[in-house]
């Protein structure tokens, strides 16, 4: 039986699948078996994958289902008791497993770790930003206090013990665009996290991701979910409201009026920083103008981190 499980759901990302896969390949940490789940890609996909000739390497299609019928589908073959996925555009570094599998050791008695990640955006790449401080190289956290600026859970760098899908379920098909952050509340709301500040893989910024299409607004996760949690679990609800701030700038950037009040009326306006109040109101006009500004000052490394 191998020590990892690595899922790798694919739809449609025949410029990028090719390094995603080598970078698994290349691992230090070498014994893992690899999942490909084509998801129904329309796309040559399937042409760069079955480039790879490896004995760890098992390949599957099936129709379109999203991500998340794609990750459950994985999670059903798996054979190890360690889960890792990845995502087809994104790409690890050549210690990650072996990093996982020092956090392990380290912490048997836990059930979640993670690595710190890295944004390729357009024309710069820079690390992501946390809401701890860091106070050694590994630190057990809690998911929702280190979450508030970046998850500190992503899907291209962690790994969980198979028996937390058991205990908070698989990620939901109903969901379009979402679903991670849907899985890592259930998470959070069970396990702490052990977290490594090396950086270890790289989130690939693409433009025509799903989750970024205006048509998929409408089939975000439903926060009310939570909101009975939300009354004893202070640090869930301003989790909460963060993630219900990102979704309204993102309506009112795709002029959806509709959504923008749905979640703008969920905001506790009293928690959320000054400046995200400033952006809630301000025009979209103006909004799209600022995120064009915020992309170039990143773009010449003038921040480190997107609107």
């Amino acid at each position: 039986m191998p020590y990892f499980s690595v899922i790798i759901p694919v739809y449609n990302k025949e410029k990028f699948i090719e390094n995603t896969i080598k970078s698994v390949l290349q691992q230090r940490f070498s014994d893992f078996e690899l999942i490909l789940v084509n998801d129904g890609s329309t796309d040559n996909s399937e042409v760069q994958i079955k480039k790879f000739s490896d004995n760890r390497i098992t390949y599957y299609t099936k129709e379109n289902g999203g991500a998340s019928t794609a990750r459950n589908f994985g999670l059903e073959k798996a054979k190890a008791n360690y889960i890792t996925f990845l995502d087809a555009d994104d790409y690890w570094y050549p210690d990650f497993l072996q990093e996982m599998a020092s956090c392990i050791e380290e912490f048997p008695n836990h059930k979640i770790f993670s690595a710190a990640i890295e944004v390729e955006s357009e024309k710069v790449i820079f690390p992501s930003q946390y809401s701890i401080r860091k106070s050694s190289e590994r630190e057990i956290v809690n998911y929702f206090l280190a979450s508030m600026k970046t998850t500190i859970i992503c899907t291209s760098c962690a790994v969980f013990d198979k028996s937390v899908f058991e205990k908070v379920g698989d990620f939901d098909p109903e969901i379009k665009s979402g679903q991670d952050t849907d899985m890592w509340i259930r998470m959070g709301l069970e396990f702490p996290v052990v977290f490594s500040w090396k950086i270890l893989a790289r989130y690939v910024y693409d433009s025509n991701s799903l989750s970024r299409k205006k048509e998929y607004l409408n089939k975000k996760f439903n926060f009310s979910k939570f909101e009975s949690l939300e009354k004893s679990n202070p640090n869930l609800k301003r989790f909460i409201d963060l993630n219900i701030f990102s979704f309204a700038i993102r309506a009112k950037l795709a002029n959806d009026k509709k959504n923008f009040v749905l979640y703008y009326k969920k905001i506790d306006l009293n928690k959320l920083p000054f400046r995200k109040r400033i952006l809630l109101e301000l025009p979209s006009i103006v909004l799209r103008a600022l995120v064009k500004l915020d992309l170039f000052l990143v773009n010449r490394r003038l921040r480190n981190s997107r609107f």
